[in-house]
Formats: C-alpha cells, sequence, structure tokens
C-alpha cells in the first residue's frame, strides 16, 4: 500500500475530528462543559464510545495476533474477556451509586471524603502515572506501525511523528474535553467496528470462504479452545485465573480509572449510567469474539499462502504484533489496507484523547481544586485547564520518546506490566473504604503502604515458582496487590469517629 494514500487517509480522518470538536465546543468550551460534559450526555451515545475507549489500538493488532502465538495461546485471552464482563456489571451496581450518591467530578475525591487528604492524593497520583505510562505504551505500539508503513518513506524522524500524533489529539480535544470526546469516541467506535467486520470479510473472500464455512475453518483451526483446565499451578492461562484477573482488572482499571468513569459520570442520572454499563459490557463481549475471529482467519491465510511471521527490528524474533498489519498492508488490496488503517487509527486515538481529558480533570480537580473554587469556569481557571492539557500532551510525549530509547521490547513490556502493579493499592482503598465503615487510617502512612504492596508483589511475582511450590501468577495478581493493601490500611487503622455514610 502505498504510503501516501495512507497519510492522505490519516489527514482527512482528523480533519473530520476537527470538524466534530469545533461544533461540539461552538457554543461552550468552559470547565464544565471539558469535565463533565454538562452532565447532559445521552447514555446510549457514552455506551458506544466507551468501546472504542477500551479497545486500544494494543488490542486491535496484539489480541489477533496472540491467537497463533507458539506458545499456543488460541482464544484462551476470551477466559479473560468474560472476567471483564462480570467485571463491569459489579461496577454497574456497586461504585456507580456511589459516585452518583456523592455527585463527584473526579472518583477519587471519595477517599479524600473516606480516608483523608494524603490518601486522596495518593489515589490521585496512582491514576495519573498509570494512565499516563499505559496510554503512552499504548500510543507508542501504533506510532511504530505508521512510522514503520507511512513516515518512514518520507524520512520524518520517530519523535516528529509522536509529536505530530499527540498534536492533533490535542488540537480537537482541548477545547471540548469530555463533550467532544462522547462524539469523536462514538463515531471511532463506529470505525472500529466496521473495520473489524470488514476485515473479516476481505480475509474470507481472499480465502474463498462464505461466513458459514468461515465459521467452522475457525472452530476447525486448532486456534478456537476457549477454556483452559490444565496445570493451574504452572500455567498463567488456568480458567480460574483468568476469569478472577479479568473481574479485578476491570475492578481496578475501568471502576477506579476517572478516563473509563468520567464518561459515565457524565450521564443524566444513575439509571441512564447503569443502562450505558450494561450495554457497553455486550457488545465489548460480542466484539472481542471477532478479534479472535480475525485472529485465526490471519494465521489461516498466512498458513495458505506462505506468510511468515515478521520479525521484530530490535529483537530478530517473530513478533505476532506485526501479523495483522503486514497482511493488511502488504498482501491485501488497497481498501482491505485502508480499512485495517481506520480501525488501528480510530482504536489507538479513542484511547489517547480519553486519556488525555481525563488526566486533564484529575489534575485540575484533585490537585488544582477546581471543585472547591467557587467559579470554575472563570477565565483563569480555563486558562490553567489548558496548560495542563498542554503539559500532559507534552509528558506522554516524552515518555513515548523514553519507550523508543530504551529500545528493547521486553524492557517495554515490563514497564506496562509494572504500571498495571500501582492498581492494585486502589483496590485496597476502594476496599478498605467500603467495607471498613468503623474505622479511619492514620492518613500520613496511606502512600508508604501503597508503595510497598506493589514492591512485595513486584517480589511475588518474581519468585512465585520457588516459594510457592511452582505457581505462576497472571493477571489475578492485581487482587494479591489489593488485598496486601487492604491489609497495610488495616494495620495503620484506628476505630473511626463521626460520620460513616460514604
Amino acid at each position: 500500500m502505498a504510503p501516501g494514500i495512507l497519510l492522505s487517509f490519516l489527514l482527512g480522518y482528523f480533519i473530520i475530528l476537527l470538524s466534530i470538536s469545533y461544533f461540539t465546543s461552538k457554543k461552550s468550551s468552559d470547565n464544565s462543559t471539558f469535565f463533565t460534559a454538562n452532565r447532559n450526555s445521552k447514555w446510549y451515545l457514552v455506551a458506544f464510545g466507551m468501546i472504542g475507549t477500551a479497545l486500544s489500538g494494543v488490542t486491535f493488532i496484539s489480541v489477533p495476533g496472540e491467537v497463533g502465538n507458539p506458545a499456543g495461546n488460541e482464544f484462551k485471552y476470551f477466559q479473560f474477556v468474560l472476567g471483564n464482563a462480570i467485571g463491569f456489571i459489579l461496577i454497574a451496581t456497586v461504585l456507580l451509586p456511589l459516585y452518583y450518591r456523592m455527585n463527584l467530578t473526579s472518583i477519587y475525591t471519595y477517599i479524600e471524603e473516606r480516608l483523608g487528604t494524603y490518601s486522596y492524593k495518593t489515589a490521585a497520583t496512582i491514576f495519573l502515572l498509570s494512565r499516563t505510562i499505559g496510554s503512552s505504551f499504548r500510543l507508542y505500539l501504533v506510532v511504530i506501525v505508521l512510522q514503520r508503513f507511512i513516515f518512514d518513506s518520507y524520512g520524518v524522524p520517530f519523535w516528529a511523528t509522536v509529536l505530530i500524533s499527540l498534536g492533533l489529539i490535542w488540537s480537537y480535544t482541548y477545547k471540548g474535553g469530555l463533550k467532544t470526546i462522547i462524539i469523536t469516541d462514538m463515531l471511532q467506535t463506529i470505525f472500529l467496528v466496521l473495520s473489524v467486520i470488514l476485515t473479516i470479510f476481505f480475509i474470507t473472500d481472499s480465502l474463498d470462504l462464505n461466513i458459514f464455512q468461515a465459521f467452522e475453518t475457525i472452530k476447525n483451526s486448532g486456534y478456537s479452545k476457549v477454556f483452559f483446565y490444565e496445570d493451574f499451578i504452572t500455567s498463567k492461562f488456568h480458567v480460574s485465573k483468568q476469569l478472577l484477573g479479568g473481574i479485578f482488572v476491570t475492578i481496578a482499571m475501568t471502576g477506579l480509572d476517572q478516563d473509563m468513569m468520567q464518561k459515565n459520570l457524565s450521564c443524566k442520572n444513575i439509571g441512564e449510567a447503569q443502562k450505558n454499563m450494561f450495554t457497553f459490557t455486550a457488545v465489548f463481549v460480542v466484539i472481542n469474539i471477532f478479534f479472535l475471529s480475525v485472529g485465526a482467519l490471519l494465521y489461516v491465510y498466512a498458513s495458505k499462502n506462505g506468510i511468515a511471521l515478521p520479525l521484530d527490528s530490535i529483537t530478530g524474533k517473530p513478533r505476532t504484533d506485526f501479523l495483522f498489519p503486514e497482511i493488511a498492508l502488504n498482501h491485501l488490496a488497497a481498501v482491505p489496507a485502508i480499512v485495517f488503517m481506520l480501525g488501528l487509527t480510530a482504536a489507538t486515538f479513542a484511547t489517547t484523547d480519553s486519556a488525555l481529558t481525563a488526566l486533564t480533570t484529575s489534575f485540575c480537580v484533585d490537585f488544582l481544586g477546581f471543585s472547591k473554587k467557587e467559579d470554575i469556569n472563570s477565565k483563569a481557571s480555563i486558562r490553567n485547564r489548558h496548560l495542563v492539557h498542554i503539559g500532559f500532551s507534552l509528558f506522554m510525549f516524552l515518555v513515548v520518546i523514553l519507550f523508543n530509547a530504551v529500545n528493547n521490547a521486553a524492557v517495554v513490556s515490563a514497564i506496562f506490566v509494572v504500571a498495571s502493579y500501582t492498581y492494585g493499592p486502589l483496590l485496597g482503598l476502594y476496599g478498605f473504604g467500603l467495607f471498613v465503615k468503623s474505622r479511619g487510617v492514620r492518613d500520613k502512612l496511606v502512600p508508604i503502604i501503597c508503595l510497598i504492596s506493589p514492591a512485595v508483589c513486584y517480589f511475588l511475582n518474581a519468585n512465585s515458582a520457588t516459594l510457592m511450590g511452582g505457581y505462576v501468577f497472571d493477571n489475578e495478581l492485581i487482587v494479591v496487590n489489593g488485598l496486601i493493601t487492604f491489609i497495610g490500611l488495616m494495620l495503620i487503622s484506628k476505630p473511626k469517629t463521626g460520620n460513616t455514610e460514604f
């Protein structure tokens, strides 16, 4: 696929997003609009748009690639997705009513009410660091695809590609914020879903299969095994580990994450927010089935056409992440290539624009105290919000450049895993706040507990095979992380006096 065509498509795509930004922020671009979309979002728009946020570019290229991983992953990921679905239901029935009852803008305000200022700032800091690292990593993986298939042809350096990408995202989010994101994410989710469905069509057509034959091909391909009950001790993919991990990763990284919850809090009331979450859950499960199906078909196509797994330029080893872009951009026709870029761009920028808006909101509310000011829509407050938005854009730029400078895929992946550890303390903080109503904590000691817990988990994960009879952790480690934090909070707690409503 000619780089010029892909670049033209990319520019046209952003012109559409900029147009949406112009019209959504034309009447109002104050802080109430930016932070909560004036609490007037339609639940069905939020539900559909959240799919684009939840499914990043990493999901778009990694989930299909992992289906045929030489280690033998097949459809194991779907076990985790089912755990996600249970987690989403728990969020809708437990956390959302709490957030609406307290009329929160930042969900971490709950921690301040329940545990104290140090605990509150710790929770907000955990989110800021985790979301910045996680979103930067997702952006990095997609920017290297854009670099490889578009910008290398024009001699554009990697840093400039990153800066251009973030500059475009900043340009359509800095005024309208969440109000703009609700609409752009809905549009980008449409592109994402359309891309996955059309990709299945194009691959099945190139294999001379109809939809029913494609289903049978996937079923008989050896890639479609879902549930794994073998080797509970030594395997990361045992169904119990995947389900448990899926539930608590979802609660921590969605229900306790300002990015994902900010959209829910923009609905008119708790009823609409819950309808949003239930609808989102159903669509989320179905779209992941499509992603896994794309993966199976990609490997069937590669086998039939003698296409080997692309090699990582750093390690020289086969890299499953590159199989989807390799086939879409180099082995299929022009239309499938454009469809692939459409889906990849939509998945990536729906995640990044949402994260950038949530980071700005959290910092303004949690650290600059916007919600406690009499007029959060003053010119000074709006100017400060613009500066914070620019600041986080530059911060994400520096983190992406750092990932590239490390120049080691294994190390970068490890950094992303470490970032996920930090959500464990949020589980512990909220768990203590929700279930131990009669006790408070010695607030100044909470940051120490939240540093110790991930460190202990890192040690356990590195040495579990030796210390625990060969046991290997996967995503369920986040439960251990939250439990250690919870126990630590109990140790520094004291009987509480006064209001225990929250």
